[in-house]
């Protein structure tokens, strides 16, 4: 018995650490206040952030009958959409960190809780570096993609038209199909504003 009530004693903050872990509320509720100093980095950070906040809301309590939902005419489903989105912030995150993309990605085993905060983490994550005073230069952010011993490298301005124009697109998508699926947005996001009347 003695054992066993340590045993617990031992394990209760573990299980506390945890419960506050995922607990925490992930990123883009809302905007934060624009930045001070307009350069390209920070008119990128803002676009980026800007995705942030429409995929929070578009995300936001989606049900498993939305995950699901297909436009028909072999349209994709939502869920795949989602896991689309997150290949595409994983591009613009590892494009501001400098890491290449390797292909074929790796699959990841995660649920959709765990695919939709990472998501956020990752927007968050890029625009946080952009905004930085250790920011890279603009002319030294590239997309790189490496496929066994090839390489091939593109610059910022496919960052912008590409991956980011693309998420911004995806997750318009889903504000569109969650509407068809019963499950609107909220309607007091301001995407305009970037706040949420609740």
């Amino acid at each position: 018995m003695v054992r066993i009530t340590v045993v617990l004693f031992l394990l209760s903050p573990i299980s506390l650490f945890a419960q506050e872990t995922m607990n925490v509320n992930p990123p883009y509720h809302q905007i934060s206040d624009a930045p001070e100093v307009y350069n390209i980095n920070t008119i990128i950070a803002r676009m980026i952030d800007g995705l942030g906040y429409r995929y929070y809301w578009a995300t936001k309590d989606l049900t498993t009958t939305d995950l699901e939902y297909s436009p028909g005419n072999e349209g994709r489903p939502s869920k795949e959409v989602l896991t689309h989105i997150y290949g595409l912030t994983t591009v613009v995150l590892n494009s501001v960190i400098g890491k290449p993309n390797v292909r074929p990605a790796t699959k990841e085993d995660l649920t959709w809780e765990e695919q939709r905060t990472k998501t956020l983490n990752q927007i968050k994550e890029a625009s946080d570096i952009l905004k930085s005073k250790s920011a890279p230069l603009p002319q030294d952010i590239n997309i790189t993609f490496k496929r066994g011993d090839k390489t091939s490298e593109f610059p910022l301005w496919n960052l912008l038209n590409g991956p980011l124009a693309d998420a911004l697109y995806h997750t318009g998508q889903i504000v569109s199909f969650r509407r068809s699926s019963g499950n609107p947005v909220h309607p007091g996001v301001s995407v305009f504003m970037g706040k949420t009347k609740e």
